[in-house]
């Protein structure tokens, strides 16, 4: 029987960037969620790629990566969204649509955080392709 001081190897803390990660998507589903979007899906996961929000808004389905950077050093959060990662958001997102939402439309929004200088929202951020 365990005791008290008996420790699980799942509750050992997350790295920082990990939780700064986690604390910012919470950040961004919840402003999303003030804004009239609906949460269907967070860190959906493929091999091909992962999507941090998968959200309705009315009638359409918004696929939403969320970045953040503690600075605009090296460009800031949204250029760090080359087109390599968005060429792995649009295939798991299109994997998404053909198996849970087929003939339902479509975008990609970005919410990029960076330092303590609030959300920035940018709806239609790049195309299906």
């Amino acid at each position: 029987m365990p005791t008290a001081s008996h420790v699980h190897l799942d509750s050992k803390p997350k790295a920082a960037h990990l939780q700064r990660g986690e604390n910012t998507e919470q950040l961004a589903c919840k402003h999303l969620q003030a804004n009239g979007l609906k949460l269907l899906h967070q860190n959906y996961r493929l091999r091909t790629g992962e999507i941090d929000l998968i959200m309705r808004d009315g009638a359409i389905i918004v696929f939403i990566e969320v970045r953040y950077r503690k600075t605009q050093r090296y460009g800031g959060a949204l250029l760090s969204i080359d087109p390599r990662k968005q060429a792995r958001i649009i295939r798991t997102a299109q994997h998404y649509l053909q198996y849970r939402a087929p003939d339902t439309q479509a975008r990609f929004d970005v919410i990029a955080v960076e330092g303590d200088d609030g959300i920035q929202w940018i709806k239609n951020a790049f195309d299906l392709g």
